[in-house]
């Protein structure tokens, strides 16, 4: 700690330097993501896109929880803000598999049809 700066001062720039890496980490990964996804297969398909969205999606919500996270100012915030964060993220995570399991069905049964009648 440097002399006559408070415990809370030092606190909050590592805690500032900590989310910004947090930040950076997560845009590194969507990166990485996108980059594949673009070489997959099934590059330029519906279920591509979603899933390219859905991943930007979650590391939004992640970073803005880190966010959250870094201005709790007593136990209560930190139960309730984690709280909050579980049930957003098992009603979105629900809803994305139900989205992307219907997409892929869509997309196999599309595949099988596409094949055996020409005139589709």
């Amino acid at each position: 700690m440097e002399k006559g700066k408070a415990p809370d001062q030092d606190t909050s720039a590592m805690m500032a330097q900590g989310i910004e890496q947090a930040r950076a980490a997560m845009e590194n990964y969507l990166n990485f993501f996108q980059n594949n996804m673009s070489s997959a297969p099934w590059a330029g398909t519906e279920l591509n896109k979603k899933l390219a969205a859905y991943a930007q999606q979650n590391v939004a919500t992640a970073f803005k929880y880190i966010q959250e996270l870094a201005k709790v100012k007593n136990p209560q915030d930190l139960v309730r803000i984690q709280t909050e964060f579980l049930q957003t993220q098992l009603k979105s995570l629900t809803e994305q598999a139900k989205d992307l399991g219907e997409t892929a069905t869509k997309a196999a049964s599309d595949a099988i049809k596409g094949p055996l009648n020409p005139s589709s």
